[in-house]
């Protein structure tokens, strides 16, 4: 082991991939962490089986000289049993990432299982590290990386984001580096389903019966696909369907029709738990229905621009699709009741079926 002198520390080559440890022969403890675009200074003893790191700071804004009285300064507090009071290192981002997805409120199982997906598939090489090793460089080069898909980098590095901001509650860190990302645009398609005779004629020539009533159901509803495909006998009840937890964190119910209840009928007795069940899927409930040319999010967008031409107020169509209000108002003190938002279902699902044939049947 080398002594961490100025000029070891000057003269140690950036590594081209990862993190390299040189420890300090004279200094139990001490450590300088030399990574691709920074020198890092730590003071890291092993306690009860534990690891605990302590941030002395960068190089060379910290000299060899300051981190070497810091060390020394940090090994006596240790020796005096102080040290246990002082505050560890930051976590690695798979420590973060666990501590934040087991808060009891979180958003939504879709939202746990789209982070997971997403870490796993572009920042799996970055979750062994502490987050204060995860620099702006990094994170802005793993998002230029990701450029042929925009929105899965911008998805990525917020999601990122979230998980460091959370962990900023408890640890000593700074602003999450993702501030150096120039975020890409995203433009939605918006597409809709302009002709409904031609989706109605699709629908029918769908194969299997349970995508048939998956996609009338979205289309009435306006319901997210991950909520339909996931939604409980038990929450569907005489007037309405219950869903537990939405995307924005919170329950949700919408008040259903005859016309609901007839779409459900062919489904109905084929699980007992599941609306949507597939014996294949190892949930139990089906995965992903047949595709076709209008993707799932375009029968939510077309359930909320048939109502609003049928002349349902904007503000209404809004809670139908649980939508955030905007006005404090809207979220505090106002909270329509199931009958009075009724007669906007109805008025949309009669619209639906007009366009798409159904009343010709």
């Amino acid at each position: 082991m080398p002594k961490l002198t100025e000029t070891f520390a000057r003269k140690t080559p950036q590594t081209k991939d990862g993190t390299v440890k040189h420890w300090d022969s004279e200094i139990k403890g001490l450590v300088l962490f030399v990574g691709k675009r920074s020198k890092t200074w730590y003071f890291q003893k092993d306690v009860g089986g534990q690891t605990r790191r302590i941030l002395i700071g960068r190089y060379p804004t910290i000299s060899a000289d300051a981190a070497r009285q810091t060390a020394l300064g940090l090994a006596l507090e240790w020796g005096r049993g102080a040290g246990k009071k002082i505050q560890i290192g930051a976590p690695t981002l798979e420590v973060a990432t666990e501590s934040y997805l087991a808060r009891p409120r979180l958003r939504s199982e879709a939202h746990r299982s789209g982070l997971r997906q997403q870490f796993d598939n572009h920042l799996k090489d970055w979750l062994r590290l502490p987050l204060d090793e995860i620099t702006k460089g990094m994170v802005v080069d793993r998002h230029r990386s990701m450029a042929a898909t925009p929105s899965s980098a911008n998805h990525t590095l917020k999601y990122f984001r979230t998980v460091w901001n959370h962990a900023r509650r408890v640890y000593d860190l700074p602003e999450s580096p993702t501030l150096a990302i120039e975020w890409y645009d995203e433009k939605p398609n918006g597409s809709i389903i302009e002709d409904l005779k031609a989706w109605r004629r699709t629908v029918d020539g769908l194969n299997n019966p349970i995508h048939r009533v998956f996609y009338e159901l979205i289309l009435s509803t306006g319901l997210r696909k991950t909520e339909a495909l996931t939604l409980e006998w038990k929450n569907v009840r005489e007037d309405h369907i219950h869903l537990p937890m939405t995307k924005n964190g919170r329950s949700f119910d919408f008040p259903i029709t005859q016309h609901h209840h007839e779409i459900l009928a062919p489904v109905r007795g084929l699980s007992r738990t599941w609306v949507f069940p597939s014996p294949k899927s190892p949930t139990g409930h089906l995965k992903g229905p047949e595709r076709m040319q209008w993707s799932s999010h375009a029968h939510r967008r077309t359930f909320a621009t048939v109502a609003m031409e049928a002349g349902v107020l904007e503000e209404i169509v809004g809670r139908l699709l649980n939508h955030t209000p905007v006005s404090i108002t809207g979220q505090r003190y106002t909270k329509p009741s199931l009958d009075a938002l009724r007669p906007a279902v109805e008025t949309v699902c009669e619209e639906l079926k007009r366009r798409a044939g159904w009343l010709e049947t």
